[in-house]
């Protein structure tokens, strides 16, 4: 959808992808063809982007996890970005399909990240153990809001899927999971 014939919703939506990202991105194009939806989804991303319990980088990260075992690249091209932007390092964003042998990565960044990819499996499988360690580390609302980011990138990830959106070109030049799985 295009700027012209938008509602003032999508108008909205419009502005707040070229403020934030230099363009309107393709999902929230895809959005704005159902203006009910582009408002609760919306306000879900929102709530996500804002909360704040939870170090930024421990979130890229996670949801880096969930883009790339559901292969989206659009997702992957972003959270490249948006990971380095919250403190990802470029030697994680080399090194995170080998995160677990990595020195590059803390013991509490590796435990958010295998949490993403029990969450991402399907079926879901997120063994008691693993949970009971997360618990060590975060309160029940920092829980909340670590799951809710990965179960958001999650959907994101399905619905780009479906749609066929692909990468935007956010990451050029900054080495990424799909880059490095492409290489291998």
């Amino acid at each position: 959808m295009g700027d012209r014939g938008a509602g003032p919703l999508a108008r909205y939506a419009f502005w707040y992808s070229r403020r934030h990202y230099g363009h309107v991105v393709e999902p929230t194009r895809v959005f704005a063809h159902h203006p009910l939806l582009l408002g609760g989804y919306g306000t879900l991303e929102l709530a996500v982007e804002r909360s704040d319990r939870v170090e930024p980088r421990l979130k890229a990260l996670a949801e880096l996890k969930a883009a790339t075992m559901t292969g989206c690249e659009f997702c992957i091209d972003i959270g490249a970005k948006l990971g380095q932007d919250s403190g990802v390092s470029e030697r994680q964003l080399r090194e995170f399909l080998i995160y677990r042998e990595s020195d590059a990565f803390s013991p509490l960044e590796r435990l958010v990240i295998d949490f993403a990819a029990a969450m991402t499996r399907t079926p879901v499988d997120v063994p008691d153990d693993l949970f009971a360690q997360l618990r060590e580390h975060f309160d029940d609302a920092q829980l909340v809001e670590l799951t809710a980011g990965i179960a958001t990138e999650n959907f994101r990830a399905r619905f780009n899927w479906a749609f066929g959106l692909g990468s935007e070109g956010f990451a050029d030049g900054t080495p990424t999971p799909a880059a490095e799985a492409a290489s291998a």
